[in-house]
């Protein structure tokens, strides 16, 4: 049989053991390390070196082996925990993660980083215990120069075990595969062959059940075989636990005895043998009783993403023909009204699609504490070479969003995080002189708000300055002024180059990386605002949609064309007076709403639609938000809300300026999903490029003779 097929699912797991691992170490209490933690890590790692060996990824299970004697050493008390220790430990995760996806990449992990690391854990070693990691002092590390990738972990010798291995007794147990097919248990056999001495085996699918002599431990065995089968289907129990009445090298596994299979004559047993006899099912039963109930509860199951995907278009065309069905009834009119069976069912078909539409949208959700998880690393690293002390604190870890914009916020998320580090959190000696404590408090929240998720990093640090960031601005040449309001200072730090650090460091400095934020977000269908308080902190939001697949939108009319505008920008609509449109210098329209004057975007005229309303008294003014500002959009009609699937338009077309996705309406039609900061942006440029031109024919009139 091919192991091969049992890669990916090995792959999987190890990233999972490889996160817990970090996790444990990053919240170590460094002066009474937890007990537990320290297992925890350890058995991560064991748990690794087991399946590297299992598919003969050596150098994965070299270097996690030496990892484990040494974390060995660590749980039993004879290695002292400290700060620098542990970042070796980190490093040597990063190294194991490193050599696991050169495996998934088919590649051979990197030699260099092999042998440093391990190096220097035989070095620690041999400092701190005065012994080598193989249990002699001054020992070389065993096995330093990996074997050939077809080499398994198994055909360790005892002296290359880890100390918990070498001191396990040899002793018999019984290994029972609960409902494993056939070939999973050819495979979990060899495996158990390598593990120690098989000396029977004899069941079904239902219940095969091997006898197996080894100094292994049970947790080690079945740590191996938890990479082929699930946890439920594993029991392991000694050979001293099967049924009294003989030794029969298989304990059958239920409970119901045939009377006839006792001995007729059997001897009485003396008061003190009756005793252990006696509680002998007492204890049998807790290792038996909780099996079925575990194998209940395992749901879950495995699937690719892009088969999630697939799903997700297939609803998304459903919920269109379901559009296209409520049109053509629309359309029926009367005709429809007597027949209560087609409106019936018509109205069956859309809360079953709905439903549909929720339930396969739920799948693609996962919580964000799969973002927030990898934070307390970048923390630590930053905070160390900043010579900083940060506090850490997550809020909202269980808030869902989807798991395209998970994958994608998290490279933004990372620059805001440093950003605060580096630029927003003082140090210490600055903190305490103002008043404050010395430890500066960094929060990452998430919540719901609507149909959108906030996302927020907080820190207490020393807050934006407005003068400085105006002065900056003016040296890189940016149009600002004195008078713009607060939030769109603060917008400055996302302009391209844009940097108020006095010197470049490898954290910042370079004025790279909170452009590409902005961007990245903003093609994530999402904003950024940020508030902030000198001396007080800074607070950076980001707003995106839950989902990329379906949108919420308001539908509008200009001339003859239909355009979705998404509803989480809408504030407002309103019918706009004369009294209250004002022009500026050149093209520029602005509108008066409470006090506050709002640019002016006339659809029609940046889209170059014919037939619309070229009144702004007789159309609609939509006021909508993007990228931390206000705008009016002059419309001809408000059609309604509904729920649209968002179909890609650089996938299936090209990038068109102002649009940033289209929809198939219930008609069947085609609508533009309208991008809030990119039709002002087209607005401006068409703007000045009307000015350009009445600049040069004005010119050529002056340039010619009278």
């Amino acid at each position: 049989m091919d192991i091969t097929d049992f890669f990916d699912t090995f792959f999987e797991e190890a990233e999972e053991l490889l996160a817990d691992m970090e996790q444990q170490l990053l919240d170590l209490d460094l002066d009474d390390p937890d007990s537990e933690q320290l297992n925890a890590i350890f058995r991560a790692a064991h748990s690794i070196k087991g399946g590297a060996g299992t598919f003969g990824f050596t150098v994965l299970q070299k270097t996690t082996h030496i990892f484990e004697n040494l974390l060995d050493h660590a749980r039993k008390g004879e290695l002292a925990l400290r700060a620098d220790l542990v970042d070796t430990f980190l490093e040597a995760k990063d190294i194991m993660h490193e050599q696991l996806n050169a495996y998934r990449s088919e590649e051979e992990p990197d030699q260099e980083a092999f042998e440093r690391i391990c190096q220097t854990l035989q070095q620690i070693a041999l400092e701190e215990i005065g012994k080598g990691l193989d249990g002699a002092a001054g020992a070389p590390i065993a096995n330093a120069t990996p074997a050939p990738a077809s080499e398994k972990a198994s055909a360790e010798s005892d002296a290359d075990m880890a100390p918990s291995e070498a001191a396990q007794a040899t002793a018999q147990r019984i290994v029972a595969l609960i409902k494993v097919d056939e070939k999973d248990r050819i495979l979990l056999v060899e495996e158990l062959e390598q593990l120690g001495d098989i000396q029977s085996q004899s069941g079904d699918e239902t219940n095969y059940e091997v006898v197996l002599e080894s100094n292994v431990s049970d947790d080690d065995i079945e740590a191996v075989m938890c990479f082929i089968i699930e946890p439920e289907q594993i029991q392991i129990r000694p050979v001293e636990d099967a049924p009294s009445g003989g030794t029969p090298p298989v304990a059958p596994e239920n409970d119901i005895a045939t009377p006839a299979s006792k001995p007729a004559a059997e001897p009485a047993p003396s008061p003190e043998a009756t005793q252990p006899t006696a509680n002998a099912p007492e204890k049998a039963e807790p290792k038996e009783k909780p099996k079925p109930k575990k194998a209940a509860e395992s749901s879950s199951i495995r699937v690719s993403v892009d088969k999630v995907d697939q799903i997700i278009n297939l609803v998304g065309e459903l919920i269109i023909t379901q559009s296209m069905l409520d049109q053509t009834v629309s359309d029926l009119g009367d005709q429809s009204v007597g027949n209560s069976s087609l409106q019936n069912g018509m109205s069956l078909l859309q809360r079953n699609a709905r439903d549909l539409q929720e339930s396969v949208m739920s799948i693609r959700m996962i919580p964000m504490e799969f973002v927030f998880s990898r934070f307390p690393r970048v923390v630590r690293d930053t905070a160390g070479k900043l010579q900083k002390d940060i506090e850490l604190v997550t809020e909202g870890k269980s808030t869902e969003l989807d798991k395209s914009l998970v994958e994608r916020i998290t490279d933004p998320l990372t620059h805001l995080v440093r950003n605060s580090l580096d630029h927003g959190i003082e140090m210490p000696d600055e903190r305490e002189a103002k008043g404050k404590p010395r430890t500066g408090k960094l929060v990452l929240s998430a919540r719901h708000q609507g149909g959108n998720i906030l996302i927020e990093v907080r820190d207490d640090g020393a807050g934006m300055d407005r003068e400085v960031l105006l002065r900056k601005a003016r040296e890189n040449g940016l149009n600002v002024s004195d008078t713009m309001p607060d939030e769109e200072v603060w917008q400055l730090i996302f302009a391209p180059g844009f940097s108020t650090a006095k010197e470049v460091t490898d954290v910042s400095g370079r004025g790279v990386g909170m452009d590409v934020v902005k961007r990245n977000i903003q093609g994530m269908g999402g904003r950024v605002e940020i508030q902030s308080k000198k001396g007080e902190g800074t607070n950076t939001r980001i707003v995106l949609p839950l989902t990329l697949a379906i949108l919420d939108g308001m539908s509008i009319k200009v001339g003859p064309e239909t355009f979705i505008l998404p509803l989480s920008t809408v504030l407002e609509s309103l019918q706009p007076a004369k009294g209250e449109m004002y022009a500026m210098a050149g093209d520029d329209v602005v509108l008066k709403v409470r006090d506050e004057y709002l640019p002016v975007i006339a659809i029609h005229e940046v889209l170059d639609v014919e037939g619309a309303i070229t009144d702004p008294t007789k159309s609609i003014a939509v006021i909508v938000q993007g990228e931390g500002r206000r705008y009016a959009m002059l419309v001809d009609e408000l059609v309604g809300q509904q729920q649209v699937v968002v179909k890609n338009l650089e996938d299936n077309y090209r990038k068109v300026p102002g649009v940033s996705a289209a929809t198939i309406l219930g008609d069947g039609s085609v609508a533009l999903i309208l991008d809030i900061s990119g039709l002002h942006r087209l607005s401006r440029a068409k703007k000045e490029s009307n000015k350009s031109l009445n600049s040069k024919k004005l010119s050529y009139k002056e340039a010619e003779p009278s």
